[in-house]
């Protein structure tokens, strides 16, 4: 395993995906560097799609351990909060902001599972690939995939309706 052209090919996505799940840059960032430190640690060979799956799962159940943290993290954040230097429009930076909040929103009233499903997906994983995240069998994940994008879409539009 080169672990250069893995991190190379895999970090990337994989923060996108922590991002995602946690809507807070810093801790999708520890995340993604925990799981790859741990992928050393760990000595884990194969190739590139099984590890990408390991890391992938690792830093899920690693954001899932993070409640303490997160807690803090947000609360340290509101009392101080950090302002990026935009580009954008007020207009376009509120819309952008608003569409962000309601995809997040949605996301939130899914289960674990699906919200994985949808993410992982997203990341361009493949069928075997999420059946191996969320252990089920790989002629599963088409119907699950389906659904959760179905229940997606309904939080979306109750969000949209509201």
């Amino acid at each position: 395993m080169d672990f250069d052209s893995v991190f190379d090919d895999v970090y990337p996505k994989l923060h996108r995906y922590c991002l995602r799940m946690t809507a807070d840059s810093d801790i999708a960032e520890d995340a993604a560097q925990e799981a790859f430190v741990r992928l050393l640690d760990h000595k884990v060979r194969g190739e590139l799609p099984g590890i990408r799956a390991w890391l992938f799962k690792v830093a899920t159940h690693i954001l899932r351990d993070r409640g303490k943290v997160e807690s803090n993290r947000a609360r340290l954040l509101e009392a101080n909060p950090v302002r990026p230097e935009s580009r954008e429009t007020p207009a376009e930076e509120l819309e952008r902001k608003e569409r962000v909040r309601r995809v997040r929103e949605a996301l939130e009233t899914l289960d674990e599972r699906d919200r994985t499903l949808l993410l992982m997906r997203e990341e361009g994983f493949s069928y075997r690939e999420l059946a191996g995240a969320i252990g089920v069998q790989a002629s599963s994940v088409g119907t699950l995939l389906s659904r959760a994008r179905t229940r997606f879409e309904a939080a979306m539009n109750s969000e949209l309706v509201e």
